[in-house]
């Protein structure tokens, strides 16, 4: 969320009851709020006024590009299968297997050739036993996974709970941590004969020096930021904590989001191995030089192409993957926020999940289809920067690029929360979301980002403290040595994976309750009093004029 230079406390007045200036949300009259939309001739008045979760049955919305990733599918896994039963088994063999036989002027195999070089090193490979670095390894690894359920379950309760002290806490352990860990390694290096020998004193004193001015730069940056930004710390602590508490209320969302993204992994599992099969086919072709013939393996003419093919149906359905559980997320969250404390229905994530994979399936295709654009465009950029940087035609580009790459972020933002809650198609949830916060003053670039730089902070904590206590306790009950350091560096980035997954769910629950809280402001209706006692709060947007709100603040 970007921060305002305004008092935050002028902006609560204005939806205030009691203020005399115009209010916005409590109880606004018909013709305060009618007047200004029917003024406006780039919206319909009566399009956005029962803007609410749709319990009732959606059509299908979308339905080419649901025909088109449908066929990129099948086409993948058909040229797949076919690939598996028209692969040549001489793939794998050495050149020198094969001769050129001048009567049928072809390759023909020689009868007497043996290939056993590669699975002699295939052997040597699989012959050596295991470690005990590896059976720790694999132990600490088990374990990590096995808690990080419930360290991600007491994650919660305490950001539901307690988030003021958390994030309290957490602060002085972003200083404090890499204080630590540069002085250690300074004199673990000193008390070690073989690290001292190879780094002298004034090395480890010069390494030690810098890093601490690193951590000071960083310091001062963090509480640059934390003076300037006092309120909005405070309003993000508040968004946190109802988002905790909405989360805390579709539990079962931590069941499906992983089985979703290993249904992914099962569903990319036989596409590899099609592109595997797909090198086997082919064949030996002679080859001409110098007057000598000799031969060489070489691939049918649609093998590259089938590869594009399986590639980009990869890319695509990991993008809609990722807005799936996006629009399931939302889709829970909604029913939650739109219905009543003793009214919250049962089957909140099933319904969520039958319209994702029902009738709501193109739209999401759609937006992944954006998402997987846009990654592929920025990092075609970023690659073409980096090998050449200088040119005023590609400075021209790279700007017209990262500008129509921003728009479409802008375009995508909360384009799939919308379309879990309506059930429209993309173009139409892109255009009412738009309308939606441009209406009531409200930005995508207001949404919070400072919540999500906050949790990471927190979780980064929370895995290094997980850090520091395994190798205390491989230390105890190991004889690994330095390997202990490893594990332990290998246990705290597998815990932090599974921490950025949670700070990725708790952010499209954020951006849900942001999109939901707008549509009750658009309404004039509180559904969840507690969310508005905290959203009430966010800083309006003064990119758009509006009658509704005096000039005076504006000005």
């Amino acid at each position: 969320m970007a921060a305002d230079d305004g008092d935050p406390s002028k902006f609560a007045a204005i939806y205030d009851s009691s203020s005399p200036s115009h209010p916005l949300l409590s109880k606004p009259s018909t013709s305060a709020l009618d007047s200004p939309r029917r003024s406006d001739p780039e919206s319909d008045p009566t399009q956005f006024l029962q803007i609410s979760y749709n319990f009732g049955p959606r059509p299908f919305k979308d339905i080419p590009f649901l025909l088109l990733f449908d066929l990129l599918v099948l086409s993948t896994f058909a040229f797949g299968i076919f690939s598996v039963f028209h692969r040549n088994s001489d793939y794998g063999s050495s050149s020198s297997s094969f001769t050129y036989d001048f009567t049928s002027s072809s390759c023909v195999k020689n009868s007497t050739f043996g290939n056993n070089a590669s699975s002699s090193v295939m052997y040597g490979l699989l012959s050596s036993s295991d470690s005990v670095f590896e059976k720790n390894l694999i132990w600490t690894l088990v374990v990590t996974l096995i808690l990080s359920a419930p360290f991600c379950f007491s994650v919660l309760l305490l950001l539901k709970h307690y988030t003021k002290q958390i994030v309290y806490a957490c602060l002085p352990l972003f200083v404090l941590f890499p204080i630590f860990f540069n002085v250690y390694w300074f004199v673990a290096c000193t008390l070690s004969s073989s690290c001292s020998h190879s780094l002298p004193l004034a090395y480890r004193i010069l390494v030690l020096v810098f890093v601490f001015l690193v951590i000071g730069i960083i310091v001062w940056i963090i509480v640059w930021i934390i003076v300037g930004n006092w309120h909005i710390i405070e309003l993000t602590i508040q968004i946190i904590g109802v988002a905790s508490d909405a989360l805390s209320k579709n539990l079962k969302l931590f069941l499906v989001l992983p089985l979703l993204t290993l249904g992914l992994v099962l569903y990319y599992a036989p596409i590899v191995v099609f592109l595997v099969f797909a090198r086997f086919n082919g064949k030996f072709v002679p080859r001409e030089l110098d007057g000598d013939y000799f031969c060489e393996w070489k691939e049918d003419s649609w093998v590259p192409a089938y590869y594009a093919l399986a590639i980009l149906t990869m890319l695509w359905s990991l993008a809609v993957m990722v807005e799936m559980q996006v629009y399931v997320i939302s889709g829970a969250i909604a029913q939650w926020y739109f219905s009543k404390e003793e009214s919250i229905p049962k089957k909140c994530i099933r319904s969520s999940l039958r319209n994702a994979f029902g009738q709501s399936f193109g739209t999401i295709c759609v937006s992944g289809l954006l998402i997987c654009i846009v990654r592929v465009v920025r990092a075609i950029v970023d690659n073409a920067r980096e090998e050449n940087p200088q040119g005023m035609v590609n400075l021209v580009l790279r700007c017209c690029a990262n500008a129509l790459l921003g728009a479409l972020d802008y375009l995508n933002k909360f384009t799939i929360n919308f379309a879990a809650i309506t059930g429209e198609a993309y173009c139409t949830s892109a255009k009412m979301t738009y309308e939606l916060l441009r209406r009531n003053l409200l930005s995508a670039v207001f949404v919070e980002t400072v919540s999500t730089r906050i949790l990471t902070g927190i979780v980064s904590v929370l895995s290094a403290a997980y850090a520091v206590a395994t190798w205390g306790v491989l230390r105890g009950v190991s004889n690994l040595g330095k390997d202990s350091y490893l594990v332990a560096i290998l246990a705290w980035v597998l815990l932090i994976v599974i921490l950025a997954f949670f700070v990725h769910v708790l952010d499209d629950v954020i951006d849900t309750i942001y999109v939901c809280y707008a549509i009750d402001r658009d309404k004039g209706d509180v559904c969840k009093q507690e969310v508005h006692e905290v959203y009430v709060h966010l800083p309006i947007s003064r990119s758009t004029r509006s009658p509704l709100i005096p000039n005076a603040l504006n000005a």
